[in-house]
């Protein structure tokens, strides 16, 4: 049975440089099979990530939202590990946390 917390682990980093980390609720991505959402203890995952937006909602402060042109994420253990070909956070504010 998968470790349930209250919180998931999120990393996303782009193929030539660092999008964001951090302790988040809930991650909602686009699939190559349609779109998902991760909540803590979600059980494992490995899927190829379509170009669109993904939304995390971080433990504490506004929705982050990140354009990305694909790639795949990885959910295992309430961690989420997102790795794009290339991406942008939405809103530049966010990008500092």
């Amino acid at each position: 049975m998968a470790n349930i917390s209250a919180e998931l682990e999120v990393e996303i980093v782009a193929a030539d440089h660092f999008v964001w980390s951090g302790q988040a609720t809930m991650v909602k991505a686009r699939t190559s099979e349609g779109e998902i959402g991760i909540l803590p203890g979600h059980t494992p995952v490995l899927a190829v990530l379509a170009a669109g937006e993904l939304a995390i909602e971080p433990v504490s402060g506004d929705r982050i939202t990140v354009n990305v042109d694909g790639g795949f994420f990885s959910v295992d253990s309430n961690r989420v590990v997102i790795v794009a070909d290339n991406a942008t956070v939405g809103d530049e504010a966010t990008a500092t946390r």
